[in-house]
């Protein structure tokens, strides 16, 4: 009987020890902020190494609530890590990916008939559906469920689209009991290159959980990502490189599911072209509309293609809005963890840092503190810009696109083309290879002629035929 006590007293020591370091963590967090924390919580925090930029540290639940609350930073201010050899590891440089993309502008046509059609009236709906669980927050059933009715959703939008080509799945993850959903569209030429967009669909609120609606943080990024997809689908939109649309679980908490996602693609050698983050696009609380985060773990090059596509599209007119640049600092949001994986990754978000929604990790953060979608408008606008240029479409344009409009053959290296409506000429004649990179371009006036191709290598290309009268026509051709 007494050794039945013992065992029975030993196993609720060793329960009682497990909830107890349960309850620690351990992390990487900016260096600086990690002396600071360490004075005002001596006692639950740990300091295991640091370099210039970050520290690896084991803290307390009390300690990530504080860090989450008062480090000057739109997100959880630290990265979860796994185990100390993680933290320890995270420390470590990694090296950035070599350049996919050459990044071009080239799809004007088609870019414009997309930010015709998004609405925010869409982008509104699905603010409030989410909303509606009351809480988000990772350990929570609503959570789960959140990210379960968010698949279904999108499952259905590509039912009616009637497209075999994308798909979904649930991404199930290790530190926390809410998984991710990942929406995917096959690339048709260059499958193997993925751009991925994504937010995340978790929320929180201080000090209770029970009532976090997170409108802003961050269904509004959710909202938006899946107008994308509605106008990609409206316009029947096939790229050549893969797309993904993620959905991340428990971003509050550390970024635990982007990281555990881009962790499994940098272990797989997935080749991820470039990552931009979506979180809280609806409230406007700058001078300009949208501000990109220029953080030392941001890729220069990816920020400055986003800034030539507003230049580029939404300097004028009736899509235009503006930009400038902002700090948000260490573990702002899910772009880190793919940005740490040495991946290309950007944020642009809602306002200059400090100026963005008040209400955020609060039960006011609410669709009706928001009032409209008119500001998640834009960021849905440059989000598709950023899709098609960067992943470039199958068909450049396929609203466009008719091979009774227009006889081409190759012959000895000499493209042959011939307008059989002759009552606009051919202005110009762009070329692409696979890629979707830009190899050609000649301005013509007529509506028949040939051009010589004898420095291009063998291979498949599209040749886009832009007509006086606005219209464009593309066609493919083999060059042997």
């Amino acid at each position: 009987m007494k050794k039945s006590i013992t065992l029975i007293l030993i196993l609720l020591l060793t329960a009682v020890s497990f909830a107890q370091d349960s309850k620690f963590i351990y992390a990487t967090m900016d260096a600086a902020d990690a002396v600071y924390f360490k004075t005002l919580h001596p006692d639950e925090m740990t300091i295991l190494a640091s370099n210039d930029y970050q520290a690896a540290v084991f803290i307390s639940e009390e300690v990530t609530h504080s860090i989450h609350d008062n480090v000057t930073t739109h997100g959880p201010g630290y990265i979860f890590r796994s185990s100390k050899e993680k933290a320890l590891e995270a420390l470590e440089r990694v090296e950035p990916k070599k350049l996919l993309i050459d990044y071009t502008i080239t799809e004007d046509a088609f870019v414009n008939e997309c930010l015709d059609l998004v609405d925010g009236q869409k982008i509104e709906d699905v603010i409030r559906v989410l909303e509606d669980y009351g809480t988000r927050y990772h350990t929570r059933p609503q959570a789960e469920q959140a990210v379960l009715d968010l698949q279904t959703r999108w499952d259905n939008m590509i039912s009616a689209a009637g497209r075999t080509d994308i798909h979904t799945r649930i991404f199930t993850h290790v530190n926390t009991p809410m998984p991710s959903v990942i929406l995917t569209i096959d690339g048709a030429n260059t499958p193997d290159e993925f751009v991925i967009i994504g937010g995340h669909i978790d929320s929180t609120a201080s000090p209770s959980d029970d009532d976090a609606p997170g409108a802003d943080d961050d269904a509004s990024g959710i909202a938006t990502l899946t107008e994308m997809v509605r106008v990609l689908l409206a316009k029947n939109f096939v790229p050549n490189r893969t797309i993904e649309v993620m959905a991340f679980a428990a971003e509050e908490v550390g970024l635990v599911g982007s990281d555990e996602i881009a962790a499994k693609y940098a272990v797989d050698g997935v080749d991820v072209a470039a990552y931009v983050q979506f979180d809280m696009t609806a409230y406007k609380g700058s001078a300009e509309d949208i501000y990109i985060t220029t953080d030392p773990y941001n890729s220069t090059e990816l920020n400055d293609f986003l800034m030539e596509l507003m230049d580029h599209y939404n300097g004028s007119g009736a899509h235009a809005f503006t930009y400038g640049t902002t700090i948000c600092n260490y573990g702002c949001s899910d772009h880190a963890s793919w940005a740490n994986y040495g991946y290309n990754a950007a944020f642009p978000f809602e306002a200059a840092f400090g100026e963005h929604n008040p209400n955020i990790h609060r039960a006011g953060d609410t669709f009706a503190f928001l009032n409209n979608t008119d500001h998640a408008v834009k960021f849905a606008k440059l989000g598709l810009e950023f899709l098609i240029e960067a992943a470039k479409p199958q068909i450049l344009s396929v609203e466009d696109f008719s091979e009774l409009a227009m006889n081409i053959y190759v012959k000895n290296k000499t493209l042959n083309y011939q307008l059989k409506n002759t009552a606009s000429n051919v202005k110009q004649l762009e070329i692409f290879n696979v890629a979707g990179q830009k190899v050609f371009s000649d301005a013509l006036n007529n509506a028949s002629g040939e051009v010589k191709l004898e420095h291009f290598s063998q291979g498949f290309y599209i040749s886009k035929f832009v007509l006086e009268n606005g219209h464009s026509l593309t066609q493919k051709f083999i060059l042997n």
